[in-house]
């Protein structure tokens, strides 16, 4: 029997994923393989039911029959993610393939969508857990939203610019005068394009930002912009698959802070702290497995995003593969935590950019008491 993952979407966030969709098929072209590359099986999803067996008192006595055993209740949980189905999200789809959420207790379903329209619901309690950046909780914390980032997922930065080889980009300096290409004026590739011009003593005043949604790749591949800001994963990894040659300016190489994590709101940590743990526990098991299973996690990653097989399958293999050294543990420290030298890092940041009117206090912002 095939377990069905519940993908859920507000009226509003329907339209958002089906133009996202949308523009994801427009860049097939650059994401497909040469004709005749190989096509990897999909798995089906099994679920295996545990009898219960039941022992007699005694021997000579007769076996009267058992009720049938109430089935433990698992508690739905709704996780909010800023993109589309995507195989970036494979520890998720292992987790729920192979049992780790379940056997922590926890149903697992993820939304798709905008991260702060998560933090915005997570805040009110809408939903109890969402993925998001270290700059996210700053900008909500400014508001007064009582979230909280409990677990560290990607354990660096993953957003860059990129350009074409021979465009003349190299450094944060030369970005002044050029278009650069955002999908809007928000989440972390807005901050992070910020955060690159404030390193080089510049403004979005010194360049020519153009909002071009989720077409990055095609937009540089086209020259519609002379560079464009995306996860390290996605635009460069698309235009290397279709033999374009990037140059990248990644935002960690410039500064360190926290990349994506698990984020929850203050009732749940203090009413439901065991379901915090839950969460937290499931993901990391999740992590380490695909880690070390990626061959097997990349199948089950096909099942839960069926449009990432086929013709696209390479292409799709490829960004799974770049999204492996971002979940890799640290070498120092515990994995999953953070330290409040980032979270400085990146408040003293958005202060100084102008995001934020106050200097928001590494402890507002993450705790790891769940790590271990």
């Amino acid at each position: 029997m095939r377990k069905t993952l519940v993908f859920r979407y507000s009226e509003e966030r329907m339209k958002f994923y089906t133009d996202r969709h949308l523009t994801a098929r427009a860049n097939s072209a650059l994401l497909r393989p040469a004709a005749g590359s190989p096509v990897g099986s999909s798995h089906l999803l099994k679920l295996f039911l545990l009898p219960l067996m039941i022992v007699a008192a005694a021997a000579c006595a007769p076996i009267s029959p058992a009720a049938p055993a109430e089935p433990q209740s698992l508690r739905p949980v709704t996780l909010g993610v800023g993109f589309i189905p995507n195989v970036q999200f494979a520890p998720f789809y292992v987790g729920i393939e192979k049992g780790f959420f379940a056997e922590r207790g926890v149903e697992l379903s993820m939304d798709y969508g905008f991260e702060n329209d998560y933090l915005k619901l997570v805040a009110t309690d809408e939903m109890q857990f969402m993925i998001a950046s270290g700059d996210q909780l700053v900008l909500g914390r400014a508001q007064e939203l009582p979230v909280r980032y409990v677990l560290n997922w990607y354990t660096s930065y993953p957003v860059t610019v990129f350009a074409k080889t021979g465009a003349g980009i190299h450094e944060p300096a030369d970005l002044a005068g050029r278009t650069v290409g955002v999908p809007g004026p928000f989440g972390a590739t807005y901050v992070a394009l910020r955060a690159l011009l404030d390193v080089a003593g510049l403004t979005e005043a010194d360049i020519q930002m153009e909002s071009i949604g989720f077409t990055q790749a095609s937009a540089v591949s086209e020259d519609l912009v002379d560079a464009a800001v995306d996860y390290a994963v996605n635009g460069p990894v698309v235009l290397g698959n279709a033999g374009i040659e990037t140059v990248q300016i990644p935002l960690d190489q410039y500064l360190q802070i926290p990349a994506n994590g698990l984020v929850t709101n203050e009732r749940t940590l203090q009413e439901e702290p065991q379901l915090v743990e839950a969460m937290v526990r499931a993901l990391q098991e999740s992590v380490a497995y695909t880690l070390a299973n990626p061959d097997e996690s990349f199948a089950i990653a096909l099942n839960f995003v069926p449009e990432a097989g086929g013709e696209n399958e390479s292409a799709n293999r490829l960004v799974f593969d770049a999204s492996l050294p971002f979940w890799q543990p640290r070498p120092q420290g515990e994995p999953g935590a953070t330290t409040d030298a980032e979270w400085q890092t990146v408040a003293e940041l958005l202060l100084r950019i102008g995001f934020v009117d106050r200097l928001v206090q590494p402890e507002e912002m993450y705790t790891n008491e769940f790590i271990q």
